[in-house]
């Protein structure tokens, strides 16, 4: 809701500033999204009356003005608008001047557009004629009369040419937009706002005027209503004849453009200016266009079809409520008038309808007609029946102020079920307790009363009747609500909550806090990707079609095809990821993401999946390999309370390049293999299909077995107090046997007192022979009891190498 400050003053006096206003209407209740200048920036810019126009003599598109600038006499200025005219008042920016800009076509200049007088194709032009948007008005608010061209000044202002244009037309204000919460309808009007604005300075209240002359006409005597269906509360017809339809004088203009509204005629405009200022959606129709003089307010027949203001046809159902005359639909009730009964230029005598319809009823037919306008969008939060009278007299005395119309006396007004406000018991005790505070009744009726609501009762009982306006106000905890925001938030006391209980935190969030830790420290960042997954991001990844990984969770209502169904794992994900950043150019990315899993449930048919937390980590460049990858892995879940860890190679899985793709199994309690998860190169058709165009290195772990499998308790050693003796080797193996299962067996043969593994070289070349390499270890041997002598230790060496050649056909290099 858009607020001139300006405006609001003609209901309340504010004497603060704008931020003092603002931050006083924040502490007690109405949240603020901006607050903008407007009229601001514009110097040397004057107000002048076109008195003559000619045609330029080497242009067909410019013409020449000669202006009346009062006391600075006549000024010549070329233009080429098109909806000038002799007897125009418009904004002059003179020699030297500045306005805010932008100049039509050209993009905004911060500090704005310094305006120099010049020469247009040869003739002398002193200056500039200027457009609303060119003083800092957005284009969708500029009058219609002056729309796309210069702005035309409505009524007489020969007695302020040549004077400072801002000033004159009292251009600078403040616009506050202030959200507007669904349960506060009231506030989606000036009054509501100048309501709210009264009670937080404790001003008073100055409502409009409504009161109109008597004539001998009746509105009765030109429309007849009836209301059929319960869908409308309440239907208010007034009459207004010999209507003269004109541009509306500027204090009118002045209050519509600063709501964000545009200016269009007399009529439209008193209708947008009382909705703006009662927050009661208004229409306006032709009478001629009125058959019979009879309007009808009931539901649409199925299959109808109806053109609305827009010019759209559109089809009707029969959950539609229209106002209808004697012979058809005129308007969708709460929406849009129809193009049948538009006011034109020549209309005569106007039916002004003020009417309260059913928000969810308007809400539906808005929706399915996918339209939306400031009518209904104030219609479905629910509006104040109430509101009906008051707003059509307010329209009718506005006709009158303004000389265009003569107002019949009366109204038709169909309300057949009166609303009123509920009582509500509110305890004093039960505010304070709730707010932490020791306010007396004596303030707390004072609140109530700000707020234009009444209080009985005595001791700890208040019993509360709010205006009608107020919907939002019926249980006791609504009216704790209004004494906090009018004590002032701000004011509120600063409390701890009491707990009785305290939280826990599971053993598989403390992991996924370490796992975060450790991964971040290693320089990746962590990722966040949606649950959603496919068929086809899965046919990317290359995962076969038979495969586990396929057995997906399907969505009932999904957003799309690309979301009908749940992940089962994450590296998808990891890879778009990739994927999207390498298009990027970003030249290098380690991340990893722990995110949920969801697989169907096969014990119940029926039953919720079964979730599961995995674990992906994926990067390229940057000196990312397979054994920095693997290295991450082993320290990762070292750090996670699983030390032994063995690679196995692996060449059927889809993701993974073949024979650059690992299983990560250890062993559970009972000695068996667990299989951790898998690691790899990328496949390059893989991270082709995902935009990748270098090699990138990825692994997926379950999470949650490591969880379980993880040996939580932590064991300190003291400093070994004897020497450790190193012996190497160095073997001929065949070329697909793998490293990992070397060193496994290495550490299995070499007793308690071998204590470290270390592979320090891979050979492969003329002094081996084909389909063999050499690799080589470097073994460390200690006793923690006593100092190892030589022959010791070469006891078990031999053991380790005679395991080496019997198991695997190992030969010894020299």
């Amino acid at each position: 809701m858009l607020v001139s400050v300006g405006w609001l003053k003609d209901y309340v006096d504010i004497n603060v500033s704008v931020k003092e206003f603002c931050d006083r209407m924040i502490m007690s209740g109405s949240n603020i999204e901006t607050c903008d200048e407007i009229g601001t920036g514009i110097q040397g810019v004057k107000l002048g009356r076109i008195n003559k126009i000619v045609k330029h003599p080497d242009a067909d598109k410019l013409v020449i003005c000669e202006l009346d600038m009062g006391k600075d006499g006549m000024l010549q200025i070329v233009t080429g608008a098109d909806n000038v005219f002799e007897g125009a008042f418009v904004p002059v920016a003179v020699h030297n001047s500045r306005i805010p800009g932008p100049l039509h076509g050209q993009p905004k200049v911060e500090g704005g557009v310094k305006i120099t007088k010049g020469k247009l194709r040869g003739v002398e032009s002193n200056g500039m004629l200027c457009a609303a948007s060119e003083l800092g008005f957005d284009d969708k608010v500029a009058p219609f009369a002056s729309k796309d061209g210069i702005w035309i000044l409505p009524g007489d202002w020969s007695d302020h040419l040549g004077e400072d244009f801002a000033e004159v037309l009292g251009l600078e204000d403040s616009v506050v937009d202030f959200e507007i919460t669904p349960n506060r309808p009231d506030c989606l009007s000036m009054l509501g706002m100048a309501r709210e604005a009264a009670a937080t300075f404790d001003e008073k209240m100055r409502y409009p005027d409504t009161d109109c002359k008597k004539t001998d006409e009746q509105a009765s005597d030109y429309i007849k209503v009836d209301v059929k269906s319960d869908l409308c509360k309440r239907y208010t017809a007034r009459i207004i004849k010999d209507v003269k339809i004109e541009q509306s004088p500027w204090w009118l203009q002045k209050r519509l453009m600063a709501a964000g509204m545009r200016p269009i005629n007399n009529m439209v405009d008193i209708t947008n200016f009382v909705m703006l200022e009662y927050g009661q959606p208004l229409h306006a129709f032709d009478i001629r266009s009125i058959a019979g003089n009879h309007i009808i307010v009931d539901t649409a027949k199925k299959g109808d079809k109806f053109t609305t203001l827009d010019g759209t046809e559109r089809e009707l159902d029969d959950d539609m409520l229209m106002i209808n005359d004697a012979e058809k639909p005129v308007a969708v009730a709460g929406v849009m008038g129809g193009l049948n009964s538009e006011i034109e230029d020549d209309t005569n005598t106007v039916v002004i309808e003020s009417a309260n319809f059913l928000g969810s009823s308007v809400r539906m037919t808005a929706k399915k007609l996918n339209l939306r306008t400031e009518a209904s969008g104030r219609y479905e939060k629910g509006i104040d029946p109430n509101l009906c009278e008051a707003a059509a007299d307010r329209v009718c005395k506005l006709v009158e102020m303004l000389d265009c119309g003569k107002v019949l006396t009366g109204s038709v007004d169909v309300y057949k079920n009166p609303e009123e406000a509920p009582t509500v018991k509110a305890r004093v005790s039960r505010i304070n307790k709730v707010l932490g505070t020791d306010i007396p009744r004596e303030q707390m009726e004072l609140y109530f009363k700000k707020l234009e609501m009444t209080v009985t009762g005595e001791g700890d009982d208040m019993f509360i009747t709010p205006p009608t306006i107020r919907q939002d106000l019926l249980e006791e905890v609504d009216y704790v609500e209004e004494v906090a925001r009018m004590y002032g938030y701000d004011n509120l006391p600063m409390t701890l909550t009491e707990c009785a209980t305290q939280s826990e935190v599971s053993d598989s969030w403390k992991m996924r806090e370490l796992a975060r830790n450790t991964l971040c420290g290693m320089g990746a960042n962590e990722i966040e990707t949606f649950s959603f997954s496919n068929n086809k991001i899965l046919d990317m990844t290359g995962i076969d079609e038979d495969s586990w990984e396929r057995n997906f969770v399907q969505i009932i209502n999904p957003m799309g095809e690309d979301t009908a169904a749940l992940r089962t794992i994450l590296t998808p994900g990891m890879l778009e990821t990739l994927g999207r950043n390498y298009s990027r150019n970003v030249e290098w990315v380690k991340a990893y993401e722990i995110g949920t899993t969801f697989m169907k449930n096969l014990i119940q048919a029926d039953g919720l999946p079964v979730e599961s937390i995995n674990l992906t980590i994926g990067g390229y460049g940057n000196d990312m390999d397979f054994f920095t990858l693997k290295g991450m892995i082993c320290a990762l879940l070292e750090k996670l309370g699983i030390d032994d860890l063995k690679f196995v190679a692996e060449s059927e899985y889809g993701v993974y390049h073949p024979g650059r793709c690992a299983r990560i199994v250890t062993n559970d309690s009972n000695g068996e293999d667990v299989e951790l998860g898998i690691m790899g190169e990328v496949h390059p058709d893989v991270a082709e299909n995902f935009g990748i165009g270098v090699k990138t290195y990825c692994c997926e772990l379950f999470f949650d077995l490591i969880v379980e499998l993880s040996n939580k308790e932590v064991q300190y050693h003291q400093p070994p107090k004897y020497p450790a003796s190193s012996r190497d080797i160095a073997i001929t193996v065949d070329e697909d046997l793998s490293v990992g299962e070397l060193e496994y067996a290495i550490k299995e043969a070499g007793t308690e007192l071998l204590k470290g593994v270390k592979l320090f070289d891979v050979y492969r070349g003329e002094q081996v022979e084909e389909g063999k390499k050499s690799v080589a270890f470097s073994l460390t041997y200690r006793d923690d009891n006593k100092t190892l002598t030589d022959e010791e230790v070469d006891k078990v060496h031999a053991g380790v190498t005679e395991m080496l050649k019997d198991k695997f056909g190992a030969a010894l290099r020299d």
